[in-house]
């Protein structure tokens, strides 16, 4: 607008025909009121002809415009600069929560607008992310100027977070079509996003590592489109997604029928036993309306009357909705998405917590995911950012307290099969307590769900497979046994038979690259439903894994109290020798929750380097005692202590001292501290470390199945009798990987282990009784 006015000022005008009295106003107002623009081109001069439509009046017929361009060059863009109020900043102690809102998208054209916008911010984010490959590529290649100055260079490559924004700029105002779906905040906030992926390439992170080069996400993995933070020092602002209305209008609208109660608070809702219905929601929540007429301002004009405004959505008390305005372009007008809340009463004190106080709400994430029930196969959740700490009920708060009054020290030994706890009171002296072990690994239930769900997941991928090879049929070649019936039938005289589904290799180049891509293929309504399945109990899964590490966490620091020390290993070289095998026990989401529980009950865990404290390799009483992967059994010649390997090393764990606790290369295990527990521990030291290890993740990568299963015979347990036992060979446990794995097992009746027996000693086995005490 702005140069538009600009360009209706330097034109000068001569009229031809007769002149009413508006002609005589500026060019600027006249124009204005004929709602006609002079869109003139740069550098041209000469007569312009402007046709003025009749209903104006049928006196002016033509108006002949001269232009006289002031300057040759299109005059350069011009961007709002710096903000010069103070910015606004989140206190130093104020926390930050996110509360998930499923929202109903019913209607076709809601439904049709999600996904349009989806697809406008995915074009965004892909080209975004090509651009920062490309430029990432060009500063790396760059070596004099990188060198020279490696700031400048970025910054002639654009890799700033500016230069992103300014990229996502001008795709969207080139593209055309996306402003009608998108707009800039929207835009400025995917380019952030990619760019904190460039940051993680570029720059390394406290532990001194860097992430890879930019990648190009599909379609798929894009579920989250970030909104903007809702504005703290401008009263009614907040750009991008909104939520509008109230907890209390939320109840009042669909209260229970059953409760009774006229005029029920939030806070009275919180009161009712669980198990109530608070809310009856119908399956299709209607889609509030916007206020309209005028509202009352508070304040007071000139002339002694009330002030008042239009009625806006910051005025809407009633049910919650997340409000989007639409596109820069779009006439389609705003876009309301209801929200649909828990209708348990067990889930109120929750919702109170953090939807009671609209003033709290800082900013909203459009977020979806796979679900095969919902209309396009698309479930919509609005992430609301709250300015308030996580909710917690009065039980956990009290669990909580008691695990931080609780005293003790300890230490964690995780591994590929389970997650091993020892714990000494902080004193280190028995009078105040006594040693405890904890040991986490998989029940038989769960194992058994497991292998169920990896049955129904090994189905699903097939179903995919078969679908497409019978869609694509010209893709793929026939396999050996359909090759040999097709020969058979030739030799018999009998016609061809057309093969529906070809089970040979893909169609492919000398190379060995495909002759057509796969995102090319043709793929049936029944594979699309079929994917998006197996993407739901993906996810589904991943949550029952978070559930479950949680559970886990909660048991350790109430028994164990929130002061633990870990050992800093690289969970990445652990699924790079057993796979797959821990997303069964998944290590490494049981330590990070424990971490977070600590946090939350007022500790810490740390985590110590295994560099400097060798803690698989060290006796409680100093000698070093050299194991294996495969030696699960902790054998110490100098004192006699015989006890479970993990648990050994998470007893050492809780003597390890910090020089700098936020630095795991500062870890130092205390011998002498370690030696004085185990001569004051001796009596409950023993019994609390002498279990065996628990069975464990037992990847199958190398055996065939013949060894792994023989008809008739058991499979063996992949752990050992729970007492300690003299064997001269490994229990097998935690498996080496494939490539060190002896194959003289294969092919057996019954596998003798992960290895074999050392020298010619014969195995010695004391079932029943313990080595030491008997």
């Amino acid at each position: 607008m702005v140069q538009r006015a600009r360009r209706r000022r330097r034109c000068m005008t001569k009229i031809v025909d007769s002149q009413p009295d508006w002609l005589h106003k500026p060019l600027s107002v006249a124009a204005d009121s004929l709602c006609v623009i002079a869109e003139t081109s740069h550098g041209r001069t000469g007569p312009r002809t402007l046709r003025v439509p009749k209903e104006v009046g049928k006196s002016v017929s033509t108006i002949r415009l001269d232009v006289m361009p002031t300057s040759d060059a299109a005059p350069a863009r011009r961007f709002r600069g710096k903000n010069k109020r103070e910015r606004w900043k989140r206190g130093e102690d104020t926390e930050l929560a996110v509360i998930r809102l499923p929202l109903d998208v019913h209607r076709l054209e809601d439904l049709h607008r999600a996904e349009n916008l989806y697809s406008a911010m995915w074009s965004i984010k892909r080209v975004l992310q090509r651009d920062a490959r490309d430029a990432v590529d060009a500063y790396w290649a760059g070596d004099v100027r990188r060198e020279t100055d490696a700031k400048a260079w970025r910054q002639a490559l654009g890799l700033s977070r500016e230069g992103m924004e300014r990229r996502g700029y001008r795709h969207m105002e080139r593209s055309k079509h996306l402003g009608h779906h998108v707009t800039k905040a929207l835009v400025m906030h995917q380019a952030d996003s990619v760019w904190e992926g460039v940051v993680r390439h570029l720059f390394p992170d406290a532990t001194g590592r860097k992430f890879g080069r930019p990648k190009t996400g599909t379609w798929w993995d894009y579920t989250r489109i970030p909104g903007r933070a809702r504005s703290h020092t401008t009263a009614r602002k907040w750009e991008t997604f909104r939520l509008h209305g109230t907890l209390a209008g939320h109840l009042a609208v669909y209260r229970h029928r059953s409760l009774g109660v006229e005029g029920m608070t939030p806070e009275q809702a919180i009161m009712l036993p669980p198990g109530t219905s608070v809310l009856e929601q119908p399956r299709r929540l209607p889609v509030p309306a916007r206020p309209a007429g005028r509202v009352p301002t508070g304040e007071v004009t000139a002339k002694g009357t009330a002030e008042t405004r239009a009625a806006t959505w910051w005025d809407h008390t009633g049910p919650l909705a997340v409000v989007f305005t639409g596109g820069a372009d779009s006439q389609r007008g705003d876009l309301i998405l209801p929200v649909r809340l828990p209708s348990g009463a067990g889930r109120w004190p929750r919702l109170v917590h953090f939807l009671n106080n609209p003033d709290t709400w800082h900013k909203v994430d459009l977020v979806r995911h796979r679900d095969t029930a919902a209309p396009g196969g698309w479930a919509y959740e609005a992430h609301l950012m709250v300015l308030t700490g996580g909710y917690a009920s009065p039980g956990t708060r009290a669990r909580r307290k008691a695990a931080a009054e609780l005293g003790r020290v300890g230490g964690i030994d995780g591994n590929v099969s389970n997650l091993s706890v020892v714990s000494f009171p902080d004193t280190l002296d028995p009078a105040d307590g006594e040693i405890q072990a904890t040991r986490a690994e998989l029940t038989d239930t769960e194992r058994a769900a497991l292998e169920k769900a990896r049955r129904k997941e090994r189905g699903r991928k097939r179903a995919l497979d078969r679908s497409r090879r019978a869609t694509n049929q010209s893709q793929y070649g026939p396999s050996k046994r359909q090759q040999a019936r097709a020969e058979r039938r030739q030799q018999a005289g009998l016609p061809a038979r057309h093969v529906q589904v070809p089970g040979g290799a893909r169609a492919a180049n000398t190379a060995g690259v495909p002759k057509q891509a796969y995102r090319r293929d043709d793929l049936s309504a029944g594979y699309r439903l079929n994917r998006a399945r197996l993407a739901e109990a993906a996810a589904t899964e991943a949550a029952a894994r978070d559930h479950r590490a949680r559970r886990i966490a909660e048991r350790i620091i109430t028994d164990h109290g929130a002061n633990l020390v870990v050992e800093d290993c690289d969970i990445r070289t652990w699924y790079r020798l057993w796979g797959k095998a821990l997303q069964a026990t998944t290590p490494g989401r049981l330590t990070a929750a424990v971490g977070r529980e600590c946090e939350k009950a007022g500790g810490r865990m740390l985590r110590a380097s295994t560099f400097t404290t060798k803690l698989s390799q060290t006796c409680l009483c100093g000698a070093e005692v050299k194991k294996t992967l495969a030696d699960r059994v902790h054998r110490c010649t100098s004192c006699g202590l015989v006890a479970d390997r993990d648990m050994v090393s998470g007893a050492l764990a809780a003597h390890v001292r910090f020089s700098n606790p936020d630095d795991p290369s500062t870890a130092g295990l205390d011998t002498v501290q370690a030696r004085m527990t185990q001569i004051l521990f001796a009596e409950g030291l023993q019994e609390a470390l002498s279990s065996q290890p628990q069975r464990g993740a037992r990847p199958r990568r190398g055996r065939t199945h013949a060894a792994a299963q023989r008809p008739g015979i058991p499979r063996p347990r992949a752990s050992a009798r729970q007492n300690t036992t003299d064997r001269n060979r490994p229990t097998p446990n935690e498996t080496r990987p494939a490539r060190e794995r002896h194959k003289g097992h294969v092919g057996t009746a019954a596998p003798v282990g992960n290895a074999p027996p050392r020298g010619d000693t014969p195995e010695q086995e004391l079932v029943g009784r313990h080595p030491i005490t008997g």
